[in-house]
């Protein structure tokens, strides 16, 4: 694949997409502006959380998260009108998954919030597909040296979701608790929970 990948190329073709659209009346820009709003209304890392604590305590929940991930958060009323595919990849006790966009900033924003600085980054996007290992310990997270380490390239079709572990000793606790346990690094890879 070709071409300039570069935040500013990018959007430089957004905004030459709405302009587009604006001329030939497909949409006014008060239009634009309100789509764009409500794409980002409710986009929380919360919503993510809540998706993890379910899945770790219903496991017939989790079994359809990781079969289809776009079916089982819409269950719970996620990703309503999202055209991406989620795939939800789970972390074990040998392995480690963590997810990039190497061409931009792919991301699944409803359920993880507007993405971090970092992610976005032409750092973060080249050295973790490299040198994993090493990033994540620069994130505060260090795996044992027999974790094997999975990252996953988002695209424009398919998103991807971390299902962390769940921590030791939450047995007693509800849905809520737990899903406020459930960092937005987690559910990115960058951080165990």
């Amino acid at each position: 694949m070709s071409g300039d990948h570069s935040d500013a190329a990018i959007a430089r073709r957004v905004r030459r997409m709405e302009t587009l659209l604006e001329e030939k009346g497909v949409l006014s820009g008060a239009r634009l502006d309100e789509i764009i709003d409500a794409s980002l209304s409710g986009a929380s890392p919360a919503n993510g959380a809540r998706v993890v604590a379910r899945a770790w305590t219903d496991p017939g929940y989790k079994r359809r998260l990781l079969a289809d991930g776009t079916a089982a958060v819409r269950e719970l009323g996620y990703m309503e009108g999202s055209y991406q595919r989620l795939r939800v990849v789970e972390n074990t006790a040998d392995t480690h998954n963590v997810i990039v966009c190497t061409l931009c900033s792919c991301y699944p924003l409803r359920l993880l919030g507007p993405s971090p600085s970092w992610y976005k980054s032409e750092a973060y996007r080249s050295r973790v597909v490299r040198e994993p290992r090493t990033v994540l310990a620069e994130f505060g997270l260090e795996l044992p040296s027999g974790t094997e380490i999975t990252v996953w390239d988002s695209s424009a079709e398919t998103r991807y979701m971390v299902l962390p572990r769940r921590p030791e000793d939450t047995e007693g606790l509800g849905e809520e608790e737990l899903a406020a346990l459930v960092t937005r690094n987690a559910l990115i890879g960058t951080a165990a929970v």
